[in-house]
């Protein structure tokens, strides 16, 4: 089907009753996430993960969807009004968004933060249904052999999601690959690193270490990171209409934001943050009062906030189409859909379209809830700011309890919960990124299915994969990023070395 036709069937699954009531709890609970510091998008998504089994596919993906594009909008709140940024990617909107509300002009700033979010998602949307059934038609010629060289693109290039040393990106995904071989082999049976118990011989549950890794290691990190005791300044509702002046220049970096956000969206990486500082530089340069900047300029929390919402959009693309996540909460969506057993990769298109076209027209469903929630609703969330850690870090304790234990009334699912809540933390404090893990926990055994499949399909010749355009394409881009870093330092040893000899 076309766009426009896959758009409007679309449609048709996400206004179902059900299917709205999952976007309206993930939006909401993705802005209340943003707003509140120190919980992140990834721990809600990890905790709710639960919640999602007695819902479809189509309305699961929905609500996790909802909370990461919700917790982008939310984050904007007490980056303007406390100073403290919700999210990473809001970072940079603190430098004029506060000073704006300093000014007594939070609510303008709020304001543009919010259109200009609904632009960039609504501009996203449009950019997914068109460019992701290109990608995918285009992969529907994967086999086992493409699968397997496709995942392994994948995982480096996920290696180099933080900018990283290589050496603990690949440690990260050693260690997940490992804990993905727990369990039966998938072609032969043969059990492995059970140490004798049966209930180690279905694997390990990828639900609850997702939940230790991020939840539980969030209430750790906030329990040793004590957060600012400034309080948030007053918004009032009169106050929330930006001037015509306003207005007049947040128009293009809202437009330049949104555009720039969406193509960053499709490079793996924390393409967020830098979508918000490559928009707030490119803004500062093209203003006709570039010292304003830092002062509270409108431009920097028009661009920003944009760019934020529109990378956030575009990283559904590469996970829809491909079955490959880009970013940290992609792999959070990849994991419920790999619980709930749908197709990954170009076939979800195809055997799954309700899943596909449900979820992406369900986002420009979620932005209008989101502009209606995020500007009447202001007052609401920043009384959550004044709501003691404690109170929220208990409830958030006892949602990782339940939300564990109710997988398969298991007591090892909690034990494995509690090792992931400590090694998270241990691998936060040691600069370690546990979201390098978790994406090589969830694509190992596809890696290892494909591997297998592809040597029995070539008698174990693997010099055959490499005669396969596209498997041989991406092993030999898979090298030349796994070689980046040397072949960088190469190049940047042979630049200077006729300087030292001048």
């Amino acid at each position: 089907m076309s766009a426009f036709e896959g758009l409007a069937f679309g449609f048709s699954i996400a206004l179902q009753w059900q299917n709205l009531l999952a976007c309206f709890a993930g939006v909401l609970i993705g802005t209340v996430v943003g707003v509140l510091p120190g919980i992140g998008p990834i721990g809600a998504m990890a905790l709710l993960l639960p919640v999602t089994y007695t819902m479809t596919p189509a309305g699961a993906l929905i609500m996790l969807a909802g909370i990461y594009y919700g917790s982008m909008y939310g984050g904007s709140t007490t980056s303007i009004l406390l100073n403290v940024p919700g999210e990473v990617s809001s970072i940079i909107t603190t430098l004029d968004g506060y000073e704006m509300a300093r000014r007594g002009r939070a609510g303008a700033a709020l304001f543009v933060a919010a259109i200009g979010s609904f632009v960039a998602g609504s501009i996203g949307i449009l950019g997914l249904a068109f460019m992701a059934p290109v990608l995918a038609s285009s992969a529907l010629r994967f086999g086992p052999p493409e699968f397997f060289a496709l995942c392994i693109l994948g995982l480096l290039v996920l290696s180099r999601l933080t900018g990283s040393s290589l050496v603990r990106a690949a440690v990260m995904v050693a260690l997940g690959l490992g804990l993905s071989t727990v369990g039966m082999e998938p072609m032969s049976g043969v059990t492995r690193f059970t140490f004798g118990s049966l209930e180690l011989s279905q694997g390990l549950e990828l639900v609850p270490i997702a939940i230790g890794l991020f939840g539980v290691a969030d209430l750790l990190s906030s329990a040793h990171d004590k957060l600012t005791a400034e309080r948030p300044l007053p918004v009032r509702m009169r106050e929330l209409l930006p001037t015509k002046l306003e207005w007049k220049r947040s128009q293009w970096p809202i437009v330049r934001g949104s555009v720039m956000g969406f193509l960053f969206g499709l490079i793996p990486g924390p393409t967020a943050m830098i979508a918000t500082f490559s928009s707030y530089a490119l803004e500062r340069k093209l203003s006709k009062h570039p010292e304003e900047f830092g002062h509270g300029a409108i431009e920097g929390v028009a661009g920003p906030e944009s760019a934020n919402n529109g990378a956030a959009q575009g990283a559904f693309i590469p996970l829809l189409a491909l079955g490959i996540p880009f970013a940290p909460a992609s792999a959070m969506l990849l994991t419920a859909l790999l619980i709930h057993g749908a197709q990954t990769g170009p076939l979800l298109m195809v055997n799954n379209p309700e899943i596909f076209w449900g979820v992406t027209s369900s986002m420009y469903v979620g932005n209008v809830m989101l502009l209606l929630l995020n500007l009447p609703l202001i007052g609401i969330f920043v009384s959550l700011l004044r709501l003691p850690m404690y109170l929220i870090s208990s409830l958030v304790a006892l949602l990782c309890l339940v939300g564990t234990y109710a997988i398969s009334n298991s007591l090892l699912d909690l034990w494995v919960l509690l090792a992931s809540g400590i090694a998270g933390y241990t691998l936060r404090q040691l600069k370690f990124e546990p979201a390098i893990l978790l994406m090589a926990l969830a694509l190992g055994p596809i890696l290892e299915r494909s591997f297998l499949q592809s040597l029995y399909l070539t008698q174990g010749n693997l010099g055959e994969v490499m005669q396969r355009p596209i498997a041989g394409s991406m092993l030999v881009i898979a090298l030349l990023v796994l070689l980046y870093p040397m072949l960088k330092w190469l190049f940047a040893r042979k630049r200077s070395a006729p300087v030292a000899t001048a």
